[in-house]
């Protein structure tokens, strides 16, 4: 199976670039800078108009990992008009006051998401027991990706952490969607530790820079990559 290689979109102008480049999926987000938070529904709905790739938006109100109830119902509400606007999957997850994954506020998003498929995001990485919040999380429906870097510091500090955990246990490999810094020369250790989901922000544009689109060129050289290492590592 072809590995998932997925940006992050944050205009209608990423649009072309990721699909020239043979990005697989986008996921949608507004205010990078904080992890990514919710996007407008214009945005959303102006990339549905610009391209055919999957688009996977971000359900996060603020640049914490923690909820409340009347945010759930914004993002709840949010969800629906997604839904409605023709998206084919969601990136959510929470933590509660001791750093442990919000099962009730998760599953709670999760029921407003039409059965489609969605992320747990970096949420992971800064919950106080990794091990306990990978059970966890892995057992939540409709769940197909998790995105990690085995570190709350990216994948510079988690890789070691991560490649051990993804070798070790085949549900945790193919549902790591590894990202937070990720690097050329990380790819085929991740690919050999069964890792077949790579995530991209800020190395596929020109100069790093969130004002810069989405650059067709540092696309595809990252799809080659990532696909060589993945069939050298079967």
């Amino acid at each position: 199976m072809r590995p998932v290689l997925e940006v992050i979109a944050i205009t209608a102008g990423d649009a072309r670039g990721a699909m020239e480049g043979g990005a697989d999926r986008l996921e949608v987000v507004s205010d990078i800078a904080s992890g990514g938070l919710t996007p407008s529904l214009e945005l959303v709905r102006d990339l549905r108009q610009e391209c055919d790739l999957p688009l996977r938006v971000m359900l996060r109100g603020h640049d914490d990992h923690s909820t409340s109830g009347s945010e759930l119902s914004r993002l709840k509400g949010a969800a629906h008009q997604f839904v409605a606007a023709g998206v084919e999957g969601f990136v959510l997850g929470f933590l509660g006051p001791e750093a442990e994954i919000d099962v009730a506020a998760t599953e709670d998003l999760v029921e407003a998401l039409d059965g489609l498929p969605w992320t747990f995001h970096r949420a992971i990485d800064h919950a106080l027991n990794t091990d306990r919040a990978w059970q966890v999380v892995s057992a939540f429906p409709g769940l197909d990706a998790v995105l990690t870097a085995g570190s709350a510091r990216g994948l510079g500090a988690g890789m070691d952490d991560l490649c051990r955990r993804a070798a070790a246990d085949p549900r945790v490999a193919e549902l790591v969607l590894a990202g937070g810094g990720l690097s050329p020369e990380q790819v085929p250790w991740l690919a050999r530790a069964g890792v077949r989901g790579f995530h991209l922000g800020s190395k596929v544009r020109p100069d790093g820079s969130d004002k810069a689109y989405i650059d067709a060129a540092l696309v595809r050289s990252w799809r080659l990559l990532i696909d060589d290492a993945v069939a050298a590592s079967l």
